[in-house]
């Protein structure tokens, strides 16, 4: 350890032990916010210790195939692009990576004269930038952040790479998700961070050039609306870009339309998403009148308003590619299986991912769902389920956050007699073992304890499960389909979740939008209204109002409850504003707030009705305590940080909370 990295060390715990800083040398450049609070979460979330010294993290070669493959049709957009950028740079020593959105280089052009030192350095093919893993870096850094950024030597947080100067811009796909990231990367460079502006610029310059590319590919199928502030330049070179389905709603977009249509929503006191929004809504012009947009006309004269905020932008409209060229049958999006088609109404963000589950349906690799408590994740696994060649074999559904701690190993791998205390003298077959043949439905895994994530990774890597007590692994043929409503990434970087069984969970991943978010209400509405006998309910102009204005926090699952309250008082089977419950009328006035804002619902307030069982049977011990957690922690077997966490799961606050947690003041 040489002086200056000794030196580097010592300014990076003063910065995080909120210790008066050292004398500063005057020609040290200080550092940014960003840097220091990414230092910050190195130390205090991810447990670093900046005076331990790493070497670059190399990945394996079959570990590198797994991250090369699920990314591989961006990859091949990518290149390119990376091609031409390194034509740019590598006369001034840079060399050009391309990671996926876990860090892990996928691509990489270099000087193979400096391989050896280029590979030392962490500047190579299958090397590992993750923040959480290598530190304040560059890739990591702006994968955290979502912004493009220079991480300049000593910005750093591992003194092992304080030589190096690396610029990283984030690569969103066409739904917002941040998807790669591009990276240019230096051995040595000046000492000035301001050398390095040209570097960032660039970086910018073609992360933009390769996201458009990927655009036009993802929505070659759908209307393309290229948008530019400047007439000259909006065919060749637009700032902003748009797709449209047939309806002229909105289904993809490019990360600058993205935040400026945001902003825009935002001028009009509606923060929701730009997916599923109609074009006529945000733009001041017909969906009819898009011909007169073509590249035919001369540019100047195709100028069209923002609705909101008045701006003004030029518009160059491109019609569905060839679609004149093909028969009827191949115009029409292939149709969805049944089971996966009765899940949405027309929501265009639902449609897409429909679409995709579809062609997944008999794909042997695991599956992994996110979504907010209650947006229909299980639902959409049995439809995937249903809609694949397993549909004759077991589904089995297992909430990870719902059996107690103490019983969770032996209820998924099963257990031999007598193997511990309690276990009785017949045995029992484990779920996953169930689930042989078919689907094994892994809800709320990121609450699965991490001693059990390890066997689990086991019964994917392998195909076999091991009872509690048995000696002999037994083979198991099963599809996992996971869902959570945290986002795993977060929880491998805080280290609560496992690394590598996040990368075998996740080989397709799926959002499933809010209810808030979805344009299909009415449909939902007039479908969990639908009576079987053939009865019909039907809702005054009031209510529907109040349905529409709610925000949904519980979702689906809300909603469903919702409903079935109100055609269980109904008179005549008219569904007005008064038969909907008593506390709901308030919730659009709570929910219009910003979350992080919007003050605790009051006891009063909070309606248990609405819980699903595993909810209504927690209030059921936390009432008979009278509200000791500890005690009720006791009786169903968890630590009381995992009762805590239940609690928030499902709204539910003690009585006797002095603050805004779930069992604050509680014995």
């Amino acid at each position: 350890m040489d002086l200056r990295q000794r030196e580097h060390i010592e300014t990076v715990v003063q910065a995080t032990t909120y210790l008066p800083p050292p004398a500063v040398p005057a020609d040290r450049t200080t550092h940014d916010a960003i840097i220091q609070n990414s230092w910050r979460r190195c130390v205090h979330q991810y447990g670093l210790d900046p005076s331990r010294m790493q070497e670059a993290r190399i990945l394996p070669q079959t570990r590198l195939r797994e991250h090369q493959q699920r990314i591989d049709d961006f990859a091949r957009i990518a290149r390119h692009g990376l091609q031409s950028l390194y034509g740019q740079v590598a006369g001034m020593g840079y060399v050009v990576l391309l990671t996926d959105a876990q860090g892990v280089t996928v691509d990489y052009l270099g000087d193979a004269n400096t391989d050896a030192a280029l590979r030392h350095a962490g500047l190579y093919l299958g090397a590992e930038w993750s923040e959480s893993g290598a530190g304040t870096c560059a890739v990591g850094t702006a994968l955290v952040t979502g912004q493009a950024l220079t991480v300049h030597q000593a910005d750093h947080f591992d003194a092992t790479h304080i030589p190096l100067t690396c610029t990283a811009a984030p690569l969103f796909d066409s739904h917002g998700s941040l998807n790669a990231i591009l990276d240019i990367s230096a051995l040595i460079s000046p000492q000035a961070k301001e050398s390095q502006g040209l570097a960032l610029q660039l970086v910018r310059i073609y992360a933009a050039h390769i996201e458009n590319a990927n655009f036009l590919r993802v929505h070659h199928r759908d209307w393309i609306l290229k948008l530019n502030v400047a007439p000259e330049f909006v065919d060749v070179n637009p700032e902003y870009l748009l797709a449209l389905d047939e309806t002229g709603r909105i289904v993809g977009h490019n990360h600058r339309a993205r935040l400026m249509l945001e902003s825009e929503l935002q001028c009009a006191g509606n923060a929701g998403p730009v997916l599923g929004q109609s074009f006529e809504a945000l733009f001041n012009a017909r969906l009819e009148d898009l011909g007169r947009f073509v590249y035919s006309r001369p540019s100047e004269q195709r100028l069209v308003a923002l609705n909101r905020s008045g701006g003004l932008l030029y518009l160059s409209v491109m019609p569905p590619a060839l679609r004149w060229q093909q028969s009827p049958e191949r115009e029409r999006p292939a149709a969805l299986p049944e089971p996966l088609a009765a899940l949405c109404g027309g929501d265009a963000a639902l449609q897409q991912q429909l679409q995709r589950a579809a062609r997944l349906a008999d794909s042997p690799i695991n599956l992994l769902i996110n979504g907010e408590t209650g947006s229909g994740k299980e639902y959409f696994a049995k439809a995937l389920h249903q809609a694949s060649a397993r549909r004759g074999q077991p589904f089995v559904a297992v909430n990870c956050a719902a059996i107690p701690e103490t019983l969770i190993e032996s209820e998924l791998f099963g257990h031999l007699p007598n193997s511990f205390s309690g276990a009785g003298s017949r045995g029992k077959r484990g779920l996953i073992q169930e689930a042989d043949g078919g689907t094994l439905f892994l809800d709320e895994i990121g609450d699965m304890p991490r001693e059990l994530q390890s066997r689990l990774l086991r019964v994917l890597a392998e195909g076999e499960v091991l009872p509690v007590g048995a000696a002999r692994p037994v083979p198991v043929r099963l599809r996992v389909i996971s869902a959570t409503h945290h986002r795993l990434e977060q929880l491998v970087a805080e280290g609560r979740f496992r690394e590598d069984l996040f990368y075998r969970l996740n080989g397709a991943r799926f959002d499933l939008p809010p209810l808030r978010a979805r344009s299909d209400l009415d449909w939902l509405i007039r479908k969990l209204l639908a009576d079987e006998r053939g009865a019909t309910v039907s809702l005054s102009p009031e209510a529907r109002e109040l349905l529409h204005r709610h925000r949904w926090p519980g979702n689906l699952r809300e909603l469903r409850n919702v409903l079935e309250y109100a055609r269980a008082v109904c008179a005549d089977g008219y569904i007005g504003a008064q038969d909907l419950p008593e506390t709901f009328g308030a919730a659009p006035q709570l929910q219009a707030q910003p979350a992080a804002l919007a003050p605790a619902i009051a006891p009063a307030a909070f309606d248990p009705h609405q819980l699903p069982p595993e909810g209504m049977l927690l209030m059921q011990y936390l009432r008979a305590s009278g509200w000791n957690l500890s005690a009720v922690a006791r009786q169903i077997g968890v630590s009381r940080m995992t009762l805590y966490r239940r609690m928030e799961r499902y709204g539910i606050r003690s009585p006797n909370r002095r603050d805004g947690s779930p069992g604050a003041g509680e014995t």
